[in-house]
């Protein structure tokens, strides 16, 4: 009994010791103490000499310490024991090469490929290690032999990496292609590889090299892979007009299963504002689908794009197509989507809330789930509050926000019941409500929220009577109600008669918006660069280089301009909400390959 007990305290004891000299090896060696490590290696090394990690890792101590005679006398005796693991030639080769020995590496590296024409399988282990060691031509090769001498074997991944890493675009596209035509890796694991080296720019030399690479594959062996994989490549170039012609060849060859790519491309293209493709792909929809809620979306669709540039002349004639639509397709759960737009049109457009009011309360008496109620009734309180119905507004958002208390249309409707009540003028209730919103998880309802948020507060500390703040909120609710130029005409009397007030880089900012919708770009450039002048401290600085930013890449056509302004927020406002776009944005105009 004595003896067990003293042999499980032995063998407790000799785990913990080897444990700890394991830790300590790798501490030391992780910190650059190869004086230290290789103490610990070498007793490693000894006790379990079959151990390749920490072979390889004495090995590098040796290297480091400039020991190269030890390393190669340690190297040449594991070489000699039974069945010695192949890479280890090349670890005595590349210690030659630390030593300049170049052909007496050479001599090494050629023995190890050697080993490849006896059992390929080892082709894997001494490709990595060549890889290990940046000889990269080598590796190639031991990754080619391999698979010509065994072609189950599959390495293209491994090729494609390193073709990469040698700025040999071409032949990595085709390494990535083949392990797609093979079934090894998803097209989606290989797109996410390769999107590394493409960027928007149809000119840019990969972009160019990966279009001949696919229209080659194409003409050899025709197959609806490289169209697919061609109109990827066009949508990442903005070229939605190429795409389409690529998804029209790819629904066909399907016999039509599907227009969700379709419907896709049509919406990259729509908010991307290239109006006149997605028009097209949305008619193709209509006219090639037996789906009657596809082809009622892309009938949606259609009106949106002719309402951007309507004029108050053409309103009657869509409204008429409204009309035509609910003929054909009824007031059902189905079309709810119909309902809705048909009420923001009368409401929003035409300015007559009260027979979009009667649509929508007539559409709820339909059997609906609890999402679909939730949606109709989000979209009857926008109405209301339009109309100035402000409580009969509240009511459908809090019942909306209890019923749907986690869910995103709950946040939405809460944050509705804040941006009302700040139209009302109760600014203690909005507070409240955006007070919880500011967790949200969605991240542009938790912005709009904390925006709200510090507009109210900072402007209610400054001025009790919060004169300044009722005038915004008044104008703000005029550009609610598409009442642009009264709005304006609002938040130029805070500028005016509140100067120097917390309240004025906000009346300034909201001004700006307004004047890009009326399409005054120099006006909202100037609103947007006196933010920057008089408030560059304040919270809404970024937003202001931001909005400048896009003025100048979308509309004057000045990309230096729009650099600079992203380049701020990148250097300057690393936690605000645009962030992310304006690294993006900056990226793309200075000609980078974003990922």
């Amino acid at each position: 009994m004595r003896f067990i007990f003293f042999l499980i305290t032995y063998l407790a004891l000799s785990t913990f010791a080897f444990a700890q000299d394991d830790f300590l090896a790798k501490q030391y060696f992780a910190d650059g103490d190869f004086e230290k490590a290789v103490v610990f290696y070498e007793k490693l090394v000894e006790k379990n000499p079959r151990r390749t990690e920490y072979v390889q890792d004495l090995v590098a101590c040796y290297q480091q310490l400039e020991r190269y005679q030890e390393a190669e006398n340690f190297l040449n005796q594991r070489l000699n024991d039974r069945n010695p693991y192949p890479t280890l030639l090349i670890d005595l080769g590349y210690n030659y090469a630390l030593q300049e020995k170049e052909e007496m590496a050479q001599t090494y590296y050629d023995k190890a490929l050697d080993i490849i024409s006896k059992n390929p399988n080892y082709g894997y282990a001494i490709g990595l290690q060549f890889q290990k060691y940046s000889l990269l031509d080598m590796a190639i090769k031991a990754f080619q032999t391999s698979m010509k001498l065994n072609p189950a074997l599959n390495f293209n991944f491994q090729l494609a990496r390193i073709y990469g890493e040698q700025g040999n675009v071409e032949a990595m596209y085709n390494s990535y292609l083949n392990l797609v035509i093979d079934g090894k890796t998803s097209k989606s694991n290989i797109l996410r590889s390769i999107d590394d080296f493409v960027s928007e720019d149809a000119e840019d030399k990969n972009n160019i090299l990966l279009k001949k690479v696919l229209l080659e594959r194409a003409q050899k062996n025709p197959d609806i892979l490289w169209n697919e994989l061609l109109s990827w490549l066009f949508i990442q170039q903005k070229q939605y007009g190429s795409a389409f012609r690529q998804e029209k060849a790819i629904f066909k060859r399907m016999n039509g299963s599907s227009t969700t790519r379709l419907e896709n491309l049509g919406n990259d293209a729509l908010d991307n504002e290239e109006h006149e493709v997605a028009k097209d792909i949305y008619s193709y929809i209509i006219e090639n689908t037996s789906n009657k809620i596809t082809q009622l979306d892309a009938e949606l669709n259609l009106i949106d794009i002719e309402l951007l540039n309507a004029s108050t002349n053409q309103l009657d004639a869509i409204q008429k197509k409204y009309d035509a639509l609910v003929d054909e397709y009824g007031y059902k759960t189905q079309s709810l989507q119909l309902q809705v737009a048909y009420a923001n049109f009368l409401t929003f457009t035409k300015n007559d809330p009260a027979p979009a009011q009667k649509l929508l309360k007539n559409s709820l008496e339909l059997p609906l789930s609890d999402r679909g109620t939730a949606y109709l009734k989000l979209a009857l309180g926008d109405i209301l509050v339009y109309d100035k119905k402000f409580n009969e507004a509240l009511i459908y958002f809090s019942q909306i926000q209890q019923k749907l208390k986690n869910d995103v249309l709950g946040q939405d409707a809460r944050y509705k019941v804040a941006q009302t009540s700040f139209y009302k003028g109760d600014f203690d209730w909005a507070l409240t409500q955006l007070k919880v919103l500011r967790s949200s998880t969605s991240q542009l309802i938790a912005n709009d929220a904390m925006q709200l948020s510090l507009l109210i507060s900072d402007n209610s500390l400054e001025d009790s009577t919060q004169t300044a703040l009722k005038k915004y909120a008044r104008a703000d609710f005029l550009a609610y109600q598409n009442k642009t130029g009264e709005a304006i005409t609002a938040l130029g009397d805070i500028l005016e008669n509140h100067k120097g007030e917390k309240i004025e880089d906000e009346a300034l900012l909201k001004q700006a918006q307004l004047f890009e919708k009326q399409k005054k770009y120099e006006e909202a450039q100037l609103n947007y660069q006196k933010i920057i002048t008089f408030y560059g401290n304040g919270i809404l600085a970024d937003d202001a280089y931001y909005a400048l930013g896009e003025l100048y890449r979308k509309v004057l056509n000045d990309p230096q301009k729009a650099k600079e302004q992203y380049e701020k927020i990148i250097y300057n406002y690393q936690d605000s909400y645009y962030f992310p776009e304006a690294r993006k944005n900056f990226r793309i105009l200075r000609g980078d390959a974003i990922n």
